[in-house]
């Protein structure tokens, strides 16, 4: 449960920083609509996902050594929010199409910092 949320958590701070970046959707009633609604719906759907996938995979390893029993599920859930982190970023961290105004981002709104290698 607690890395759901700090999943969720960090996630949503690399959307606001990413927004921020390149003066995309940042505007205030864009910072207002996700403090109350973007923010909370990303912790809520990592809880539900980490939760998930957690049960999942200790259903799954139920016949295997005490051992997979730990490590298999932990692997499971931090693989899980990973993937979801970077959905999350590549969705509404650079909403597409939505002229930044920073001037420092590619229209793509894809700041420079963010790793070549992983998808956005």
């Amino acid at each position: 449960m607690v890395l759901g949320l700090a999943g969720g958590y960090g996630a949503a701070v690399l959307v606001a920083a990413a927004r921020s970046y390149c003066d995309a959707a940042w505007e205030p009633q864009h910072r207002f609509s996700f403090t109350v609604v973007e923010w909370p719906g990303m912790e809520a759907l990592f809880l539900v996902a980490a939760v998930a996938a957690w049960a999942a995979s200790r259903r799954l390893t139920a016949g295997l050594p005490i051992a997979w029993r730990g490590i298999v599920p932990a692997v499971l859930v931090l693989l899980t929010l990973a993937v979801l982190a970077d959905g999350c970023f590549a969705l509404m961290g650079t909403p597409s199409g939505y002229h930044g105004d920073s001037g420092l981002c590619p229209s793509s709104n894809v700041p420079p910092w963010w790793p070549s290698w992983l998808p956005a």
